[in-house]
Parts: structure tokens; sequence; C-alpha cells
């Protein structure tokens, strides 16, 4: 008679799938048949105890070791082909590289994380990866020639007034592309530009034309000319008016 009562029971949990249904007949059973039934009805219907959720939230789905060298690896991967693949890619002159670095930061996730989704291994991979960047931003600083074999010289793309187009060309940037980030920092044209830099960290640093000594000594004669006019018109306005 209770085997026939509680396939009844696996019967109606079956039938009823919305949560309301499942917790009356939860209920009803812990009643009738007491803990033993209503652990076997957690387990057909598919409700997850709260110790599982603890679990699947900070239990290591890896070994420790493999959760810090992953995202070491990476980092490692990373710096040297962005070195190698030159400094354009992190100046982001078109949406191609935009692109490129969205899909390469999607790319090497399943890489850094492996088949643990934890929180714990989430932290773990954080703190590694700064971590390891601490350390080699520590150790570069005492170390000025290896910094610059690691993150590159910087180079000059306008000397002069003057595009380098070997430079240029070497760093795949076009005079459209240059012309656009020169607009960006309020420069009207190139030829508004003295000198451009493509420093090691991406950025385009852009340099004004100075003006010409003889320039500047004329404008400085018209300034003072229009300041004459000026006080001339103030003191005929304060004379008073011719008597008769």
């Amino acid at each position: 008679m209770t085997v026939l009562k509680y396939s009844i029971w696996r019967l109606e949990l079956a039938r009823f799938s919305q949560l309301g249904a499942c917790h009356a007949t939860l209920d009803f059973l812990s009643i009738l048949e007491g803990p033993k039934a209503e652990n076997d009805l957690l387990l057909v219907g598919g409700y997850v105890p709260t110790h599982d959720i603890w679990k699947d939230m900070f239990v290591l789905g890896l070994p420790l070791l493999e959760k810090i060298l992953r995202p070491i690896i990476v980092y490692a991967f990373l710096v040297v082909s962005l070195r190698l693949s030159g400094k354009r890619e992190l100046v982001q002159l078109n949406p191609f590289d935009l692109v490129v670095l969205l899909t390469l930061s999607n790319t090497v996730q399943n890489a850094i994380i492996g088949d643990d989704n934890s929180v714990s291994g989430g932290v773990i991979g954080a703190s590694s990866l700064l971590l390891i960047n601490y350390l080699v931003v520590r150790f570069l600083y005492g170390h000025h020639k290896l910094e610059q074999v690691v993150e590159g010289n910087a180079d000059v793309l306008i000397e002069n007034g003057k595009m380098r187009g070997a430079r240029l060309k070497k760093e795949l940037i076009t005079t459209s592309q240059l012309e656009a980030a020169a607009r960006k920092q309020g420069f009207g044209s190139l030829a508004e530009v003295d000198k451009c830099i493509l420093e090691p960290s991406g950025t385009l640093s852009f340099t004004g034309k100075k003006p010409a000594s003889e320039e500047v000594r004329h404008q400085e004669l018209l300034a003072r000319l229009e300041k004459l006019m000026e006080e001339i018109v103030r003191l005929r306005g304060s004379q008073p008016p011719a008597q008769a």
C-alpha cells in the first residue's frame, strides 16, 4: 500500500511542474511519509540542497596550482603577442583594432578559468593576474633597458612638420588616421603639427608648431597699437566739449 501511494505521489509531482504545486506536494509528502520521502522527492523534483549551492560557489573545480598557472601563462602570451603585433593595436585607430581586442579577451577567457566557474576560482585567477602584473612592473622599474625591450621605444611619425613615411608604413598607420587623431587633440590639420610621437603605450602625442620670432614681434606690435587706439578713443571721450 505504501509503495502504491508513493508511486501515485511521484506521478503527481511529474504532472504538476509549477513551483507552487511542487512545494505543495513536498509538504504533503513530508507530513505523511517523513524526512526520507521528502529527500527522495527533492531528488525527483530537481531541488538542490543549500549545501550543494555553497559547494558549487566556493569549491574549486581544478587544482589550486592550475588555477594560478593558467592566468600567468595567458598573461605572458598576451604581453609577447601585443609586443610583436606592434603598437597600433593599442592605438585603436579604426573599428577593426577594437574588435580584435574585444574578441581577444573573450578568446582567452576559457583558457584562464578552465572548467571551473566557482567564485573562489575567479578570485584566485584575478589575484594571480594582479600579482604577476605588480611583480613585472616592479621588476622593470629598476631595469630600464629591459623595460625598453619589453615595451619598445617611441616612434617619431612627424618631425619638424614633415611626416616620416617609413615609420608610418612600419606601424601601418595611414595619413587619414593620423589626421583624425590630430583633430581629436584640437589640431585643424597636420599642417599645424610640428611633431608627433607614437608612445610605447600606444598613445599619439602631438606638438603644435611654434610661431617664428618675427611673427611674434609683429603680433606684439599689433597688440600695442590696438591698446593705443583704445586709449586715444577713451581720452577723446573724456574731454569736455569746446565752449563757443
